[in-house]
């Protein structure tokens, strides 16, 4: 046998196999990792879990108005708001999916369950349909203003495939290699030296590169041929673009974050802590924001709803008072006195 890491407390072992040679991996299954970082800033991750749930929990409520506004306003739904409507629904059931991993503890992540692993793959498929559909929003701007393609020529199913059913294949690659590879905790994180993560993570970033491309393009047309109309459809392909701008680099930092090492100064390392705790879980809050709350179309949209239904309100108010009016008792003496004489 042979003790865990210093990382590690409990008990490791190490096979003997029956020609008498070692197995090639130390078995590690009744050791309880605790991390250093852990022990070291305990303060410091208390209130970084804090930031998480209370990101996460804002994301989602903002999430869900705006997915409700894109649902109730059919007056706008145009290609573009579509676009914006399926990347809202993809947060929504990242952030969903995120708040079912903090259910799982420890034991269970040792156990590897099954119903654990699903749910990390389904994480993690909603995670690359997000990058997926930003992808899908650069497109949409590069293909109208770049290329100068009508937007009534292009087809949605043809965004909603590379949106929704192009990461199912790379999802399922995923899995398999982790069957096959790193069948183990939940399949959740990765461990220094192995890279089954980056079936999915290498197409996210080719994604975000392909999509900072669009981005230089859509801005060097804006600056020269767009900068001097004033059509409506160019105005909002404007404030489409500088949502996209400060979307797209909060999205892609996020990411790569997670491949950043802080190195071992205090300082970096608690900055760390808190700045990809803080964008990570508000990520949801600032595309709502963004591509919802701030869309002229959908502000617009919501006040006429908003006119439209005080209106009937006023009017509904009005019908019943003046049907709850009572009779005049004169009119009823007369109507009775008629009523009398008529028998």
């Amino acid at each position: 046998e042979q003790a865990c890491s210093s990382t590690q407390s409990g008990s490791a072992y190490r096979e003997c196999l029956e020609n008498g040679t070692w197995a090639f991996k130390i078995n590690y299954s009744s050791c309880e990792p605790i991390l250093e970082e852990k022990r070291k800033y305990p303060m410091h991750y208390k209130i970084a879990l804090i930031i998480n749930y209370l990101g996460h929990c804002i994301s989602v409520g903002a999430l869900v108005v705006a997915f409700v506004l894109f649902l109730c306003l059919r007056s706008i739904r145009c290609l573009r708001n579509v676009i914006h409507w399926n990347l809202i629904t993809t947060f929504i059931l990242r952030n969903v999916m995120w708040f079912l991993l903090q259910l799982i503890d420890h034991n269970i992540h040792e156990r590897n369950e099954p119903w654990c692993r699903l749910i990390t793959t389904i994480y993690n498929y909603f995670v690359v349909t997000n990058f997926f559909w930003m992808f899908v929003e650069g497109c949409y701007l590069h293909t109208a203003i770049v290329m100068t393609y009508s937007t009534d020529k292009l087809r949605k199913w043809v965004f909603l495939f590379i949106g929704w059913c192009i990461p199912c294949p790379i999802i399922v690659a995923w899995a398999i290699g982790k069957l096959y590879n790193e069948n183990e905790q939940c399949w959740f994180g990765k461990e220094p030296g192995k890279y089954i993560d980056y079936i999915y993570q290498g197409p996210v970033i080719v994604v975000l590169l392909i999509n900072f491309v669009f981005l230089f393009n859509i801005v060097r047309i804006l600056m020269t041929k767009l900068r001097a109309s004033t059509t409506s459809e160019t105005i909002q392909y404007r404030k489409a673009v500088k949502a996209t701008l400060v979307l797209l680099p909060l999205l892609g930092i996020t990411y790569m974050l997670f491949f950043v090492n802080p190195g071992e100064d205090d300082i970096s390392q608690i900055v760390f802590i808190y700045f990809n705790s803080f964008l990570q879980s508000f990520q949801g809050f600032f595309v709502s924001v963004f591509y919802c709350f701030l869309n002229g179309e959908v502000r617009s949209a919501a006040r006429k709803r908003w006119h439209r239904w005080q209106d009937n309100h006023a009017l509904r108010v009005r019908v019943a008072r003046a049907m709850s009016i009572p009779t005049s008792p004169t009119r009823i003496s007369f109507h009775s006195i008629k009523h009398t004489t008529a028998v």
